[in-house]
């Protein structure tokens, strides 16, 4: 029988059918987790991020790890890599209600969403001609994965163009054309819109620079759903002050909660969401259905899905 720990109770029903699978499952609490006797000799570990306390090296007989998240950053790369353990992430998982929340955004701002609330809570009949259209406009998304992909095909009604950058350059549907991140600076201030959808990784640290956020158009809008990390938070705060952009929405920051001080909670052309942007009521249901195929695949040695390459960090 394959030992399994898992830091997130599915419920009766869902633990049940991996039980079916073959599994022993042991159930722990993530906070605060530490290495013991009986934790030592799981051989899977389904968890989101258990690592600030837990040593997996610790951990004699581990082979696999299946996280919850799409990131990996939370992962000790030199732990796992020494003892040789497979890590999977929940690419796609959460990638629905992400590409939602980017449209969600887009027209708020685009159809002045704070605006009319505030004059609803003043009881106040009040009316904006500084409504703007999304037919014509011209989207840039940085990553051309699930969640761009998944907000792309919400947008390609509007009529809007959609320019997406990868690594390679290659062709992504539906995306209207792809070009690699190295070309970011012939295309940025064209955009109407820019959407962040990359991982967390060396070379996307502050990919959306002081120089880059310089040459965007000063009505811009800018969309973050990836990590804080791979915007200049402090360039952009000073440029905001300035009067440019149209409008920021942030679902990730560089610190995590965002400090109560920062300039961006009281900003009128910021919307800020707690790390929110991946929760639906259908969260759940998708990522158990992930983590129970390959639990399959894990008991019929078949491949994998989702196998993260941590040297590249996705």
């Amino acid at each position: 029988m394959i030992k399994a720990l898992f830091t997130y109770d599915y419920g009766e029903e869902k633990m049940n059918q991996v039980r079916e699978l073959g599994y022993e499952v042991i159930l722990r609490p993530e906070r605060g987790l530490v290495c013991d006797s009986e934790i030592e000799t799981a051989e899977v570990m389904v968890c989101y991020s258990p690592f600030e306390t837990l040593d997996t090296r610790l951990m004699t007989r581990l082979k696999w790890i299946q996280l919850s998240s799409i990131g990996v950053d939370q992962v000790s790369k030199a732990a796992v890599q020494e003892k040789n353990v497979t890590v999977t992430n929940n690419r796609g998982g959460y990638s629905v209600p992400m590409g939602e929340w980017i449209v969600h955004k887009i027209l708020e701002i685009y159809k002045q969403s704070r605006f009319f609330y505030q004059m609803q809570q003043l009881r106040h009949w009040k009316l904006s001609t500084d409504i703007l259209e999304l037919q014509d406009k011209r989207i840039g998304f940085i990553g051309t994965g699930t969640i761009a992909q998944e907000a792309a095909k919400r947008l390609k009604p509007f009529g809007v163009q959609m320019i997406g950058f990868n690594n390679s350059g290659r062709n992504v549907r539906p995306f209207d054309e792809c070009f690699p991140v190295r070309m970011l600076d012939h295309w940025i201030h064209r955009f109407d819109i820019l959407v962040i959808a990359v991982p967390s990784t060396e070379s996307t640290y502050h990919l959306i620079n002081r120089a880059r956020l310089r040459k965007m158009k000063d009505t811009a809008v800018l969309v973050n759903v990836s990590r804080g990390s791979v915007v200049d938070e402090k360039s952009l705060a000073e440029q905001l002050k300035e009067g440019r952009f149209l409008g920021i929405a942030l679902d990730v920051f560089e610190s995590e909660p965002l400090p109560t001080d920062h300039p961006f909670w009281a900003n009128e052309r910021v919307l800020v969401t707690p790390h929110n942007s991946w929760v639906s009521e259908k969260r759940n249901d998708r990522r158990f259905e992930m983590i129970l195929e390959n639990l399959k695949r894990y008991v019929d040695r078949q491949p994998l899905l989702n196998i993260v390459d941590l040297d590249r960090g996705y």
